[in-house]
């Protein structure tokens, strides 16, 4: 019988969360926290492991509570204006093996009531990993419109102008004047309640295969 991680449970707790978003109702409720998101989670994590190794070896599926692919619930609120101390999504970030050193494309899979997605590549790379990208699509156009088949993410911030130093002409100027390249996949909550749902985050992970490639090429890495 296929296992089941993410569970109804795990929506109506972040749900109760944005409703209830302070410390004395998350300190009552943590052992929920812990049981319907965080354990549920990190065994996800670890039955989709092998299967996105397969995918590339370069690619990280820790399945630690701490420093692994779980990101944090807590929120960073030292200069912020929304001081609400705890996030009201879950999220795993799958990033690359150097990604703890430079700038380098990932997975992230997105879970929120209402809101259910994976995302592949490189959200607002740092400048010289954004000019070494657009200069890998100048030099390779016809391995970046392989790439980007898939389609990318069409909500991204662009540049009103095309970035100094490339041609304003060029065919791609459009890709040229991306900040962030990434392609993604929606999924509702059933989807991801089902006994299926890592095989179709896994799938969804392989689809975006082509632009990772590419992103890691033009930054010098492996994949």
């Amino acid at each position: 019988m296929a296992l089941t991680f993410v569970t109804p449970r795990l929506f109506r707790f972040l749900d109760e969360l944005r409703r209830h978003n302070d410390r004395a109702w998350f300190n009552a409720n943590k052992a929920r926290y812990l049981a319907e998101v965080r354990d549920p989670l990190l065994a996800f994590v670890a039955a989709v492991a092998p299967k996105l190794s397969a995918i590339s070896p370069q690619v990280v599926a820790d399945p630690r509570p701490s420093s692994g692919v779980l990101l944090r619930i807590y929120r960073d609120t030292r200069f912020a204006r929304d001081k609400r101390p705890y996030k009201t999504n879950a999220g795993l970030h799958f990033r690359h093996a150097a990604g703890k050193d430079i700038h380098a494309p990932g997975y992230y899979l997105h879970l929120e009531p209402g809101q259910v997605f994976m995302a592949a590549g490189m959200w607002r790379p740092d400048a010289d990993a954004l000019r070494a990208i657009r200069e890998a699509i100048v030099k390779d156009p016809g391995g970046w419109q392989q790439a980007r088949r898939p389609g990318l993410s069409h909500d991204e911030v662009t540049l009103k102008r095309p970035p100094r130093g490339f041609d304003p002409d060029h065919p791609l100027i459009e890709d040229l004047k991306r900040l962030s390249f990434t392609t993604g996949t929606e999924f509702s909550e059933r989807q991801a309640c089902a006994p299926d749902f890592p095989a179709r985050f896994v799938a969804a992970s392989r689809r975006a295969t082509p632009l990772m490639r590419f992103l890691a090429r033009a930054l010098g890495l492996a994949f």
